[in-house]
């Protein structure tokens, strides 16, 4: 299981509808507004979480 950087739920990579490659990494989310703010500004997610 994967976790949405935005709101921090659990998103299954296998039935994941909404995600984003940033830097050679795919992210998921569980929502379309979690993949928008994070579409937008990538790094401030990114960065959070490493």
């Amino acid at each position: 299981m994967a976790i949405d950087p935005i709101c921090k739920m659990t998103v299954d990579e296998k039935t994941a509808k909404f995600t984003s490659v940033y830097k050679g990494k795919t992210y998921y989310f569980c929502a379309p507004g979690c993949k928008r703010t994070f579409d937008k500004n990538p790094e401030q997610y990114v960065s959070i979480n490493q």
